[in-house]
């Protein structure tokens, strides 16, 4: 399905918030993050560390993962859940860092002629340098190839969608600005930008125009796109989470209005626009209130449901799996649940509620309690939820009710309550 590994060796050879080539670097060790150096062709002149999870199938799906403006890969790496949903779902994550200073520090180049052009001269192509290398390493899929990040890295992983097609399966961009936004080097700092002085508007059929004229003559499956900002965003203006809509939609050939809206949490806003078959290929999410902050917590986890991570099975590479006698039962789905109280203010409160299976895996669950007097649900999101009097019962909605054995899945339901906040004892049943 993706690509081809002789053109991409030809091809090869030749900003805001949120460093290559010394000896051959062994594979990183499992469940730590390493430097991997002379991963290949690195014209952009970035830096590599990877992050290999103990247990993962024998051919692991890739995410790349890339921090904003005066950060670094171990940065992003420690202040983000990337890794930890690793852990969880069996994937490598790949931390480039950016090295080329500008007026906001290291940025991903996004700019220049080079890094709007397939196999150019500059940060895209050694961000593929380091994808073949995880591939090569790690026997990793390059069916299932992701890339995310943050502000900087946000832009730069619309340019590899744009640029590369056939490498990355799906993107999450975070407070990024569309593809060949940025005019050249002296439009990209935000004080003298045309890109994001909060007045940028081309059409749609321009900007699918710049995304089509990157890889002339390209007839294959396109990535589909995932795209977040925070509405009270000043310095990557919001705006431009409309204008990043147009160009992806106006790729897929689909309409700007949107199939379904939804509130994944009751402060995301979620625009999903889906083709003729059902398949949503571009969703669009504002974080209500959040400024140039993001990701923030449980946003990565929407973003590997959204690549369809979480539906993998970590399997067992590293160590071995070991085959239980047959007089052995077999593992006890079980699953517990805590209520934990987000926030509260005068007539209500919201709750997250964490779900952790057992010694098996869950293929779902379902979670009653009883509430003291005077309390109730006045709305929840990712379950169905119905009550008989002071009784509560709420069953995951599919997506959210896989969970691998000793595993918990985050604010696997959330719910606004009336009353008092008091978190209830739940009791978990495995289905």
């Amino acid at each position: 399905m993706k690509r081809t590994r002789s053109i991409l060796a030809a091809v090869l050879s030749g900003l805001l918030l949120i460093t290559a080539w010394a000896a051959f670097a062994p594979p990183a060790a499992a469940a730590s993050l390493q430097e991997v150096t002379n991963f290949g062709d690195n014209p952009g002149g970035l830096r590599m560390h990877v992050y290999v999870p103990d247990t993962r199938p024998a051919s692991p799906a890739i995410l790349v993962a890339m921090h904003g403006c005066g950060r670094s890969g171990t940065g992003f790496y420690s202040g983000s859940e990337f890794a930890a949903l690793a852990d969880q779902y069996g994937f490598i994550v790949v931390y480039p860092t950016a090295t080329k200073q500008t007026a906001m520090g290291n940025c991903f180049d996004v700019w220049s002629a080079a890094s709007k052009t397939r196999g150019g001269g500059s940060d895209p192509a050694s961000v593929v340098s380091m994808v073949e290398y995880v591939e090569d390493q790690y026997n990793g899929d390059p069916n299932r190839v992701f890339v995310t990040g943050s502000s900087s890295g946000g832009m730069e992983t619309n340019a590899l969608l744009a640029l590369y097609p056939d490498v990355f399966a799906a993107g999450s961009v975070y407070m990024g600005v569309p593809f060949t936004c940025f005019a050249n080097e002296a439009d990209f700092p935000p004080q003298t930008s045309k890109c994001v002085n909060g007045s940028m508007d081309r059409t749609p059929q321009s900007w699918g125009d710049s995304v089509r004229q990157a890889y002339p003559g390209y007839s294959g499956p396109r990535p589909r796109v995932q795209l977040w900002h925070g509405s009270q965003d000043t310095l990557v203006p919001y705006q431009l989470l409309q204008e990043e809509v147009e160009q992806w939609t106006n790729v897929f050939g689909l309409s700007q209005n949107p199939t379904t809206t939804d509130r994944p949490q009751p402060s995301w806003e979620r625009k999903r626009f889906a083709d003729t078959g059902g398949t949503v290929r571009v969703e669009a999410i504002t974080a209500v209130g959040a400024g140039h902050a993001l990701p923030q917590t449980g946003m990565a986890r929407l973003a590997i449901e959204f690549f369809g991570l979480h539906q993998n099975d970590p399997g067992g590479t590293t160590p071995p799996a070991t085959t239980p006698p047959e007089t052995t039962p077999p593992p006890t789905r079980a699953c517990t649940a805590t209520v934990r109280i987000v926030s509260s203010w005068g007539s209500g409160w919201q709750g997250d509620v964490d779900v952790t299976a057992g010694t098996g895996a869950l293929n779902g669950w379902t979670l009653t309690w009883t509430w003291p007097a005077g309390q109730s649900i006045s709305s929840s999101w990712n379950a169905q939820v119905t009550s008989s009097g002071s009784t509560v019962t709420a069953r995951d909605v599919g997506w959210n009710g896989s969970i691998a054995a000793g595993q918990t899945r985050s604010a696997a339901w959330g719910f606004i309550g009336s009353g008092t906040a008091t978190a209830p004892a739940v009791t978990c049943t495995a289905t």
